[in-house]
């Protein structure tokens, strides 16, 4: 063999472990873990079988009234109307940044993770992900750097993550918990479906890659009680619609997780007939106010027995620490996985962190509720504009965690 041919030889076998090196280094597909699934359990990157025990990121993303004590003014979408009636836009705008900002930091991520919880829900709202007009922001919105940011802070802290759309197209809910019209419209709606397709299979564009991602939550409470005489036209649609979903997404990601919900507040799950169309599904139900009795369960537990997937209960709690101690008991001898509803919130315990009611915010939820259906209306309730402002600022102060009030006794009873 000539000196060229064993120099260029030496090269290429240079040239060849330093792609090898590189792809490790960077972390291609190959190298990384996900979530798993096998039978009723759900196993983490490293193959250990894992409980989801946790809680959920509300009303950051997507804001509700009942957390800023309002009941009439109860979705995003009236709150930004009432504050935008009390301050003007621009103070509005600056506000909901601020909001974003100061919610949920760094530091609450670190203290979920202290307290032993393994996991949170991020529930959101879909126009983080479009140029519709939300939360402060006109044009193109700012939900990846949310997310990015976030994920960021859950990877420094160990904290695995599911991504919730709490608010989807045209509103699957048909209330104020998807800041929806009172109908859900997306069931019904080709435009409102391909967008929330597209926004799905957009974020698995993204995330394909990301190991803090447990998976994707794609509705949340799809088709509310309240549209029984409907059913039999809102309540088919629904699993040709996740169906479609995940064929998308698994064109960008085929790592993660896809968690469907049944009909009815995540409590119907007759409208499944093909649990079997993805190799990694798992069901997510909800349940509240009930009592903390096998029974109160076991309808859960036959489906989930059914279909022999895991199911996990993405949202429960908003009651007594005893209450809550109990259904963790349950949740825990059922093996099924639990995120509590919410981490923070306004003057109330039932949660991990309670946010101090600002001075005269009796004053804004005053005028919230009042009828406000004519320009007179609004001009003869609003009270005086730097007392209102003081107190939307006194609120973003309030909420950091540092300010915020642990409730221990809360943390115990989900657990930690």
């Amino acid at each position: 063999m000539c000196r060229k041919t064993l120099s260029n030889g030496i090269i290429a076998v240079f040239s060849v472990l330093f792609f090898l090196s590189n792809n490790s280094i960077y972390g291609q597909e190959s190298s990384k873990a996900y979530f798993s699934i096998k039978g009723h359990d759900l196993y983490d990157p490293s193959g250990n079988k894992f409980l989801i025990q946790g809680i959920n990121l509300g009303n950051w993303l997507n804001p509700e009234g009942y957390m800023f004590l309002f009941k009439n003014t109860s979705s995003a979408r009236l709150i930004d109307q009432a504050f935008r009636e009390l301050v003007g836009p621009d103070f509005t705008d600056e506000f909901w940044k601020l909001y974003k900002d100061h919610y949920i930091t760094e530091e609450d991520i670190r203290f979920i993770k202290e307290t032993g919880i393994n996991s949170i829900r991020v529930p959101f709202h879909y126009k983080l992900f479009t140029d519709e007009d939300y939360m402060g922001l006109t044009g193109i919105q700012d939900g990846f750097e949310r997310m990015d940011r976030l994920l960021s802070w859950c990877r420094k802290s160990n904290l695995y993550v599911i991504l919730d759309m709490h608010d989807a197209p045209g509103g699957q809910t048909g209330d104020n918990i998807d800041d929806s019209y009172g109908y859900p419209w997306l069931m019904v709606s080709e435009k409102s479906q391909k967008l929330f397709v597209d926004i799905w299979t957009k974020i698995g564009e993204r995330y394909s890659n990301e190991e803090m991602i447990i998976g994707y939550d794609l509705l949340n409470e799809p088709i509310a009680t309240y549209f029984e005489k409907e059913y039999n036209v809102l309540n088919p649609a629904l699993e040709p619609l996740y169906m479609r979903a995940v064929k998308s997404i698994r064109n960008a990601d085929k790592n993660h997780i896809i968690l469907l919900g049944g009909a009815q507040w995540n409590s119907n799950f007759t409208v499944f007939s093909d649990s079997k169309f993805d190799d990694k599904i798992m069901y997510t139900c909800h349940r509240y106010w009930c009592d903390t009795l096998q029974q109160n369960i076991q309808d859960f537990v036959d489906f989930r027995d059914s279909v022999n997937l895991p199911l996990y209960m993405g949202e429960t709690g908003e009651n007594t620490d005893q209450w809550i101690s109990a259904w963790t008991r349950l949740m825990i001898k059922n093996n099924i996985g639990y995120h509590y509803w919410p981490y923070k919130k306004m003057k109330n315990p039932s949660c991990m962190v309670s946010i101090k009611e600002p001075e005269n915010w009796d004053k804004i939820v005053e005028y919230a509720e009042r009828p406000r259906n004519t320009f007179s209306e609004i001009r003869s309730h609003r009270p005086d504009q730097m007392i209102v402002r003081k107190a939307m600022l006194e609120l973003i102060e309030n909420m950091k965690f540092k300010n915020c009030h642990v409730n221990d006794a809360y943390v115990k009873a989900i657990g930690m």
